[in-house]
Protein backbone atom coordinates (compact mmCIF):
# COMPACT_ATOMS: atom_id res chain seq x y z
CA UNK A 1 0.00 0.00 0.00
CA UNK A 2 0.91 3.16 -0.99
CA UNK A 3 1.56 5.83 1.35
CA UNK A 4 -0.06 8.91 0.99
CA UNK A 5 1.00 12.14 0.03
CA UNK A 6 0.38 15.72 1.10
CA UNK A 7 1.23 19.34 0.05
CA UNK A 8 1.87 22.76 0.97
CA UNK A 9 2.19 26.39 -0.23
CA UNK A 10 4.81 29.28 0.11
CA UNK A 11 3.37 32.46 -0.85
CA UNK A 12 6.09 35.35 -1.75
CA UNK A 13 4.74 38.47 -0.90
CA UNK A 14 4.13 41.55 -3.01
CA UNK A 15 7.68 43.14 -3.85
CA UNK A 16 8.95 46.26 -4.63
CA UNK A 17 9.78 47.00 -9.00
CA UNK A 18 12.57 49.70 -10.06
CA UNK A 19 9.72 51.32 -12.60
CA UNK A 20 8.70 54.49 -13.41
CA UNK A 21 5.36 53.20 -14.80
CA UNK A 22 3.41 53.49 -12.56
CA UNK A 23 -1.06 52.55 -12.32
CA UNK A 24 -2.99 56.18 -12.18
CA UNK A 25 -2.91 57.56 -8.54
CA UNK A 26 -0.24 54.53 -7.39
CA UNK A 27 2.63 55.39 -5.33
CA UNK A 28 5.04 52.92 -6.14
CA UNK A 29 4.91 49.51 -8.62
CA UNK A 30 5.12 46.25 -6.81
CA UNK A 31 5.22 42.62 -8.45
CA UNK A 32 2.43 39.84 -7.47
CA UNK A 33 2.87 37.66 -4.56
CA UNK A 34 3.86 34.23 -6.02
CA UNK A 35 3.36 30.86 -4.95
CA UNK A 36 5.78 27.71 -4.89
CA UNK A 37 4.19 24.00 -3.62
CA UNK A 38 5.87 21.34 -2.45
CA UNK A 39 4.15 18.03 -2.97
CA UNK A 40 5.79 15.32 -0.21
CA UNK A 41 5.40 11.73 0.90
CA UNK A 42 7.15 10.29 3.87
CA UNK A 43 10.69 10.48 2.61
CA UNK A 44 10.85 12.51 -0.67
CA UNK A 45 9.52 16.01 -1.64
CA UNK A 46 9.22 17.55 -5.40
CA UNK A 47 8.48 21.23 -5.48
CA UNK A 48 6.95 23.49 -8.18
CA UNK A 49 8.34 27.44 -9.35
CA UNK A 50 11.53 28.15 -7.49
CA UNK A 51 10.47 32.17 -7.35
CA UNK A 52 12.52 34.70 -8.65
CA UNK A 53 14.94 36.62 -6.29
CA UNK A 54 18.14 35.19 -4.36
CA UNK A 55 16.44 36.26 -1.19
CA UNK A 56 13.11 34.74 -1.89
CA UNK A 57 14.89 31.83 -2.98
CA UNK A 58 16.62 31.14 0.15
CA UNK A 59 13.24 31.46 2.13
CA UNK A 60 12.21 29.26 0.14
CA UNK A 61 15.18 26.31 1.06
CA UNK A 62 14.44 27.31 5.02
CA UNK A 63 11.08 26.52 4.15
CA UNK A 64 11.93 23.43 2.24
CA UNK A 65 14.38 21.88 4.85
CA UNK A 66 11.93 22.44 7.79
CA UNK A 67 9.74 20.13 5.98
CA UNK A 68 12.09 17.46 6.95
CA UNK A 69 12.05 15.79 3.41
CA UNK A 70 14.70 14.83 0.34
CA UNK A 71 13.94 17.09 -2.56
CA UNK A 72 14.30 14.83 -5.51
CA UNK A 73 12.54 16.96 -8.06
CA UNK A 74 11.92 20.97 -8.78
CA UNK A 75 9.51 21.38 -11.67
CA UNK A 76 8.65 24.50 -13.64
CA UNK A 77 4.94 25.10 -14.94
CA UNK A 78 5.99 27.65 -17.03
CA UNK A 79 8.68 30.11 -18.71
CA UNK A 80 8.24 33.41 -16.41
CA UNK A 81 11.64 34.03 -14.68
CA UNK A 82 9.64 34.86 -11.74
CA UNK A 83 8.50 31.33 -11.64
CA UNK A 84 12.22 29.64 -12.35
CA UNK A 85 14.73 32.63 -11.85
CA UNK A 86 15.61 31.19 -8.00
CA UNK A 87 16.36 27.52 -8.95
CA UNK A 88 19.85 27.94 -9.21
CA UNK A 89 19.83 29.11 -5.26
CA UNK A 90 17.35 25.99 -4.15
CA UNK A 91 19.15 23.16 -6.55
CA UNK A 92 22.61 24.71 -4.49
CA UNK A 93 21.22 23.64 -1.10
CA UNK A 94 19.56 20.39 -2.61
CA UNK A 95 22.37 19.62 -5.23
CA UNK A 96 20.95 15.88 -6.37
CA UNK A 97 17.22 16.81 -6.94
CA UNK A 98 16.80 16.95 -10.67
CA UNK A 99 15.64 20.29 -12.68
CA UNK A 100 12.80 19.43 -15.19
CA UNK A 101 9.97 21.38 -17.07
CA UNK A 102 7.92 19.97 -20.83
CA UNK A 103 10.08 20.89 -23.45
CA UNK A 104 7.72 24.06 -24.29
CA UNK A 105 8.49 25.48 -21.49
CA UNK A 106 12.24 24.93 -21.15
CA UNK A 107 12.19 26.34 -24.92
CA UNK A 108 10.62 29.52 -23.32
CA UNK A 109 13.14 29.31 -19.99
CA UNK A 110 15.91 30.03 -22.63
CA UNK A 111 14.13 32.78 -24.01
CA UNK A 112 13.82 34.51 -20.87
CA UNK A 113 18.20 34.20 -20.39
CA UNK A 114 18.22 36.10 -23.57
CA UNK A 115 20.11 39.12 -23.30
CA UNK A 116 16.95 40.98 -24.63
CA UNK A 117 14.96 39.98 -22.10
CA UNK A 118 17.26 39.28 -18.88
CA UNK A 119 19.03 42.81 -19.15
CA UNK A 120 15.68 44.90 -21.20
CA UNK A 121 13.40 43.43 -18.37
CA UNK A 122 14.35 41.32 -15.43
CA UNK A 123 17.81 43.31 -14.23
CA UNK A 124 16.62 46.48 -14.33
CA UNK A 125 13.44 45.88 -12.40
CA UNK A 126 14.86 43.26 -9.67
CA UNK A 127 18.96 45.14 -9.59
CA UNK A 128 20.83 43.24 -7.30
CA UNK A 129 18.45 40.76 -6.12
CA UNK A 130 18.40 38.03 -8.87
CA UNK A 131 21.05 35.21 -8.58
CA UNK A 132 24.53 35.33 -10.46
CA UNK A 133 23.39 31.64 -12.01
CA UNK A 134 20.44 31.37 -14.07
CA UNK A 135 20.10 27.61 -15.08
CA UNK A 136 17.28 26.06 -17.32
CA UNK A 137 15.54 22.81 -17.09
CA UNK A 138 16.19 19.92 -18.53
CA UNK A 139 13.06 18.59 -20.28
CA UNK A 140 10.91 16.04 -19.21
CA UNK A 141 10.84 13.02 -20.93
CA UNK A 142 7.33 11.65 -21.20
CA UNK A 143 4.32 13.84 -19.41
CA UNK A 144 4.65 12.58 -16.00
CA UNK A 145 7.13 11.22 -12.82
CA UNK A 146 6.51 9.86 -9.77
CA UNK A 147 6.81 10.48 -6.00
CA UNK A 148 6.91 7.95 -3.95
CA UNK A 149 4.57 5.80 -6.41
CA UNK A 150 2.24 8.54 -7.19
CA UNK A 151 2.65 9.86 -10.81
CA UNK A 152 2.61 13.41 -11.20
CA UNK A 153 1.20 14.57 -14.54
CA UNK A 154 2.82 17.82 -16.93
CA UNK A 155 -0.50 18.38 -18.52
CA UNK A 156 -0.18 20.64 -21.70
CA UNK A 157 -1.97 23.73 -21.55
CA UNK A 158 -0.65 26.40 -24.25
CA UNK A 159 -1.02 29.55 -24.14
CA UNK A 160 -2.18 31.75 -20.96
CA UNK A 161 -0.48 34.10 -19.47
CA UNK A 162 2.30 33.49 -21.90
CA UNK A 163 2.84 30.51 -24.62
CA UNK A 164 3.38 26.78 -23.80
CA UNK A 165 2.31 26.70 -20.07
CA UNK A 166 1.58 23.62 -17.90
CA UNK A 167 -0.35 22.68 -14.77
CA UNK A 168 0.98 19.46 -12.43
CA UNK A 169 -2.11 17.48 -11.76
CA UNK A 170 -1.36 14.99 -9.05
CA UNK A 171 -4.54 12.62 -8.97
CA UNK A 172 -4.12 11.21 -5.88
CA UNK A 173 -4.76 14.40 -4.50
CA UNK A 174 -6.75 15.86 -6.38
CA UNK A 175 -4.06 18.58 -6.92
CA UNK A 176 -3.81 20.95 -9.77
CA UNK A 177 -0.79 23.10 -9.56
CA UNK A 178 -1.98 25.14 -12.00
CA UNK A 179 0.65 27.97 -12.77
CA UNK A 180 -0.53 31.26 -14.32
CA UNK A 181 -3.29 29.62 -15.66
CA UNK A 182 -4.99 30.46 -12.94
CA UNK A 183 -5.31 33.79 -10.62
CA UNK A 184 -6.37 34.06 -7.14
CA UNK A 185 -8.15 37.19 -6.18
CA UNK A 186 -4.89 39.33 -8.05
CA UNK A 187 -4.89 40.93 -11.29
CA UNK A 188 -4.05 38.73 -14.08
CA UNK A 189 -1.01 39.70 -16.54
CA UNK A 190 -2.47 40.21 -19.81
CA UNK A 191 -0.06 41.72 -21.60
CA UNK A 192 0.93 38.69 -23.93
CA UNK A 193 -2.95 37.66 -24.44
CA UNK A 194 -4.24 39.52 -27.26
CA UNK A 195 -7.95 38.42 -28.50
CA UNK A 196 -6.83 35.46 -29.53
CA UNK A 197 -4.38 34.73 -26.48
CA UNK A 198 -7.63 35.27 -24.46
CA UNK A 199 -9.54 32.81 -26.32
CA UNK A 200 -6.82 29.95 -25.49
CA UNK A 201 -6.50 31.25 -22.07
CA UNK A 202 -10.14 30.34 -21.59
CA UNK A 203 -9.09 26.91 -23.28
CA UNK A 204 -6.70 26.17 -20.80
CA UNK A 205 -9.24 26.88 -18.02
CA UNK A 206 -11.36 24.74 -19.24
CA UNK A 207 -8.57 21.55 -19.81
CA UNK A 208 -7.90 22.84 -15.83
CA UNK A 209 -11.69 21.82 -15.36
CA UNK A 210 -11.80 18.86 -16.85
CA UNK A 211 -9.23 17.34 -14.73
CA UNK A 212 -11.94 17.67 -11.64
CA UNK A 213 -9.72 19.24 -9.00
CA UNK A 214 -10.62 19.58 -5.59
CA UNK A 215 -7.57 22.34 -4.99
CA UNK A 216 -6.18 24.39 -7.70
CA UNK A 217 -3.16 26.37 -6.59
CA UNK A 218 -2.74 29.50 -8.74
CA UNK A 219 0.52 30.71 -9.61
CA UNK A 220 0.14 34.21 -8.30
CA UNK A 221 -2.79 34.14 -5.37
CA UNK A 222 -3.65 36.49 -2.36
CA UNK A 223 -1.65 34.11 0.50
CA UNK A 224 -5.22 34.45 2.72
CA UNK A 225 -7.06 33.22 -0.41
CA UNK A 226 -8.63 29.73 -0.66
CA UNK A 227 -7.69 27.13 -2.77
CA UNK A 228 -10.99 25.66 -4.56
CA UNK A 229 -12.13 24.92 -8.27
CA UNK A 230 -14.00 28.40 -8.03
CA UNK A 231 -10.87 30.35 -8.88
CA UNK A 232 -10.84 28.25 -11.91
CA UNK A 233 -14.38 30.13 -12.89
CA UNK A 234 -13.38 33.72 -11.36
CA UNK A 235 -10.42 33.46 -13.54
CA UNK A 236 -12.49 32.97 -16.79
CA UNK A 237 -15.17 35.96 -15.34
CA UNK A 238 -12.13 38.37 -15.27
CA UNK A 239 -11.03 37.25 -18.99
CA UNK A 240 -14.56 37.92 -20.18
CA UNK A 241 -14.91 41.18 -18.35
CA UNK A 242 -11.46 42.46 -19.63
CA UNK A 243 -12.89 41.16 -23.33
CA UNK A 244 -16.17 43.67 -22.97
CA UNK A 245 -14.26 46.56 -21.10
CA UNK A 246 -11.64 46.79 -24.25
CA UNK A 247 -14.68 46.97 -26.66
CA UNK A 248 -16.31 49.61 -24.35
CA UNK A 249 -13.85 51.41 -23.70
CA UNK A 250 -11.00 54.72 -25.80
CA UNK A 251 -8.39 54.39 -23.75
CA UNK A 252 -5.70 52.77 -21.39
CA UNK A 253 -7.03 54.44 -18.47
CA UNK A 254 -10.97 53.96 -19.14
CA UNK A 255 -9.66 50.24 -19.07
CA UNK A 256 -7.91 50.30 -16.52
CA UNK A 257 -11.01 52.21 -14.67
CA UNK A 258 -13.40 49.89 -15.79
CA UNK A 259 -11.79 46.68 -14.90
CA UNK A 260 -11.23 47.98 -11.34
CA UNK A 261 -14.70 49.11 -10.58
CA UNK A 262 -15.46 45.13 -11.80
CA UNK A 263 -12.87 44.02 -9.56
CA UNK A 264 -11.98 46.39 -6.66
CA UNK A 265 -10.81 43.73 -4.41
CA UNK A 266 -7.26 41.92 -6.35
CA UNK A 267 -4.30 42.14 -5.55
CA UNK A 268 -1.64 44.49 -7.58
CA UNK A 269 -3.31 47.31 -9.99
CA UNK A 270 0.38 47.55 -11.95
CA UNK A 271 -0.15 44.94 -14.00
CA UNK A 272 -4.17 46.20 -14.53
CA UNK A 273 -2.53 49.18 -15.92
CA UNK A 274 0.16 47.28 -17.77
CA UNK A 275 -2.32 45.00 -19.54
CA UNK A 276 -4.31 47.85 -20.06
CA UNK A 277 -1.99 49.70 -21.94
CA UNK A 278 -1.00 46.51 -23.83
CA UNK A 279 -4.63 46.46 -25.12
CA UNK A 280 -4.70 49.43 -25.99
CA UNK A 281 -1.37 50.40 -27.87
Amino acid sequence: MLASLDFATYVSPPKPVVSDDLAPGAAERLWSPTTSTLIYGERDAVLVDPLLTVDEARHLVHWITSAGRKLTTVFVTHGHGDHFFGASVVLERFPEARFMATAGVVGRMRGQLSPEVLDGFWRPRFPGRLPERLIVAEPLDGDSFELEGHDLVAVELGHSDTDDTTALHVPSLGLVVAGDAVYNDVHLYLVESGRDGRRAWMAALDTVESLRPETVIAGHKRASAGDGPHTIDETRRYIRDFDVAVDTTDTAVELYETMLARHPGRVNVGVLWNSARAAKG
